[in-house]
């Protein structure tokens, strides 16, 4: 495994191996506060060369579910300094993942007199979990007026400004799982007629339009994207795959012009190859990969240039070391599924290491 344990350089990125934690909502942010359990978790996982913390709120509306945190107010800033200083401590580099839920969301897990937004006025099916009221079917979302998407944009803007301030080394912006980026791309739940719905250029307008304008007020350098091409996932349904196709490759062909960092792939089986191509052949910075790989499938994908980088979420869940159980061919902690979003340090900080085993 030698790639991946390695020093990763390319343009203005460097990191002290080609291994990124992916983002995971662990949903141990009471109050929607960072915090030092939280600082715990991710300090002991900081092998990693990069981390991208847990999906975080650039507002209040988009607190979907419960206990994620937000970067909108002063004391999420100093929870989070906590968090930066102690990965920075063992020489690794954390980005803040921006997550606006958008219509994934109901109005138990929002503050008071707060609304779910989305694109269009469309209820996602299915149920969400909320702390006070237990499972409930999603609230219908309050559809965003041009101004409601100009106010969305400044709070993404204003919460990567947060993040700087907080010490983290850039933000990923969270355009994929259903939330409210990819629901602006996804025709059957963007229905607008105005600038930001119809033809793909049209629904990818917020996409590039926040992209471009966190990248004017922190810097290209410390800006990522997450998509996951053809994913249904939260009520996503699937579309024209060459328009899928079209969607994707357009959004990389713009997000290199801006020359942002990086491009994330969460990748699923309905992901065609030549989506992979198209994306890889548009897109010259980094390329992150992630999802479903074996550190040898991941050591694969970085010998033949299909990725620059490769991301593990459940093997850093469960593995503070997972690093060096890489490194030494060791065995793996299993994933304990039901303490997953509970409050509390039990399936959270408490996984063993490999020597305390």
């Amino acid at each position: 495994m030698k790639k991946l344990l390695t020093p990763f350089e390319k343009g203005f990125i460097k990191f002290k191996n080609h291994l990124v934690m992916a983002p995971m909502t662990r949903s141990r942010a009471i109050d929607n506060l960072p915090n030092e359990l939280m600082a715990n978790y991710y300090a002991q996982r900081s092998g990693a060369g990069l981390i991208i913390t847990e999906g975080t709120s650039p507002s209040p509306e988009g607190l979907g579910y419960p206990r994620i945190p937000g970067i909108y107010s002063e004391v999420q800033v100093a929870g989070w300094k906590k968090v930066t200083e102690a990965v920075h401590q063992n020489g690794s580099k954390i980005f803040l993942q921006l997550m606006h839920t958008g219509r994934i969301a109901h109005v138990a897990n929002l503050p008071n007199g707060i609304q779910p937004v989305g694109p269009s006025d469309i209820k996602a099916a299915g149920e969400i979990f909320t702390d006070s009221l237990g499972m409930q079917e999603h609230s219908v979302p309050v559809a965003l007026s041009l101004d409601g998407i100009t106010r969305v944009i400044e709070d993404f803007v204003n919460a990567s400004k947060n993040a700087i301030l907080a010490g983290f080394d850039g933000v990923e912006l969270h355009g994929a799982n259903g939330y409210l980026l990819e629901q602006f791309l996804n025709p059957n739940v963007n229905n607008r007629t105005d600038l930001y719905g119809g033809n793909l250029i049209n629904r990818s307008r917020l996409v590039l339009e926040i992209s471009e304008a966190i990248a004017a007020a922190i810097g290209p350098d410390k800006v990522g994207i997450r998509f996951s091409p053809f994913s249904q996932l939260s009520d996503q349904a699937s579309y024209d795959t060459e328009e899928v196709h079209q969607t994707y490759t357009y959004l990389s062909s713009e997000l290199d012009k801006l020359g942002i960092a990086y491009i994330h792939l969460s990748t699923n089986p309905e992901i065609p190859e030549k989506t992979y191509k198209a994306i890889r052949a548009v897109f010259t910075n980094t390329i992150i990969i992630c999802n479903g790989l074996t550190a040898e499938t991941a050591e694969e994908k970085l010998l033949d240039n299909s990725a620059d980088l490769v991301a593990f979420g459940r093997g850093f869940l469960a593995n503070p070391d997972f690093v060096k159980r890489i490194e030494k061919n060791l065995s793996l902690n299993d994933v304990d599924f039901g303490t997953l979003y509970s409050p509390g340090e039990t399936g959270y900080t408490d996984y063993p290491l490999y020597t305390s085993k």
